[in-house]
């Protein structure tokens, strides 16, 4: 099978889906092209704003960001085409454009997307899901709603055992942590972490958390911006308790009830596990399927900080659940994963 991969590019938070999957993919027997779009978006930009600048006066429109994704991704066809391909996978597939899937069908491609914001963006997905050929989604409860308009498949998330290791060898420059959690500081999150009384436990925040004002109270625990996955499994080595909390936001679609429903783990539970990182984790029906009663899980500030408390007092305690953690998602790798792209697509075809 011949594949090309198309994916947003290295500066992109989905690089480390890519760079898991793509030679997982080579792995299984797959010959394998990319073509990342970061690089290409930018020149597409700055060729059309030069073209912009010497032609507004003759009357011509102000290009907009669509037409600067419709100009990058021209090259998808040329480069399917030169290699004969079998199949175009788009990983984290909202930002091209319908209208070129459109132009890759019409050319005879056959088009998977990976999609990576289920169920949080459900109505670009949907939308992205009626001009392709097969969905696979991070989402277990949105595979009916995309199989309305094409085949969908459920895609868990998955580890990289080369950098999800429990004996990494770690910078001793990177901090340690009581608690330590890296991701987003969407506002249910800080609601619900001002809401603890963090006195005596070194809190360690990485990501983006721009939304704090300058007084804002849990400000003081930010420690770093975004920060590489290599360095962040280092944090999760590093600390006592990994924390983890699925989105609740809904940033685009409003599509609150599809959110409540959500069944699956975000990928942060699978790396804490396999950093052997002891974690606490809110409530979703995945967590107890793959991790039994090894996980601890809250529904409320108060219960979150008890468990906090109980666990930084019983270090035993703690360490053994850590140890069985890594166990529970050895199978979760992207190995296993391309396995199941590869499975669906020859199937399909």
């Amino acid at each position: 099978m011949r594949l090309l991969c198309v994916h947003p590019g290295a500066s992109w938070a989905t690089a480390d889906l890519f760079t898991g999957l793509y030679p997982a993919l080579k792995r299984h027997g797959v010959e394998t092209v990319e073509y990342a779009l970061d690089g290409r978006i930018a020149f597409a930009g700055s060729w059309l704003s030069a073209l912009y600048r010497r032609n507004k006066a003759g009357g011509m429109p102000k290009p907009t960001m669509a037409d600067t994704l419709y100009l990058a991704e021209q090259g998808i066809l040329e480069r399917a085409f030169r290699f004969g391909v079998d199949w175009v996978l788009v990983i984290a597939g909202t930002y091209v454009l319908p209208d070129v899937y459109d132009l890759m069908r019409r050319a005879g491609l056959r088009v998977a997307v990976l999609l990576t914001e289920s169920p949080y963006d459900m109505a670009n997905e949907i939308e992205i899901a009626k001009h392709v050929n097969i969905v696979f989604t991070n989402e277990r409860t949105a595979v009916p709603i995309f199989a309305e308009h094409c085949p969908a498949y459920y895609y868990q998330h998955a580890i990289d055992p080369a950098k999800h290791d429990p004996a990494g060898d770690d910078d001793d420059t990177v901090a340690t942590h009581d608690v330590v959690f890296v991701g987003t500081g969407w506002p249910e999150r800080v609601e619900l972490l001002s809401a603890i009384d963090w006195t005596g436990i070194d809190l360690g925040l990485y990501g983006m958390w721009s939304m704090l004002g300058s007084r804002h109270r849990l400000r003081r625990h930010l420690r770093g911006n975004i920060v590489p996955n290599e360095t962040t499994a280092a944090l999760y080595r590093r600390a006592k308790i990994g924390l983890n909390l699925h989105r609740a936001s809904v940033d685009f679609t409003r599509d609150s009830a599809r959110i409540a429903g959500a069944e699956s783990m975000n990928p942060r539970c699978y790396e804490l596990a396999a950093c052997g990182r002891f974690f606490i984790t809110d409530a979703r029906a995945e967590v107890a399927e793959v991790f039994g009663d090894a996980v601890p899980t809250f529904e409320t500030p108060e219960e979150l900080e008890r468990l906090i408390r109980h666990y930084l007092a019983h270090d035993a305690e703690r360490e053994r659940i850590a140890a069985r953690l890594p166990g529970m998602v050895a199978g979760h790798n992207f190995y296993e994963r391309a396995r199941q792209i590869v499975s669906v697509l020859q199937q399909e075809r």
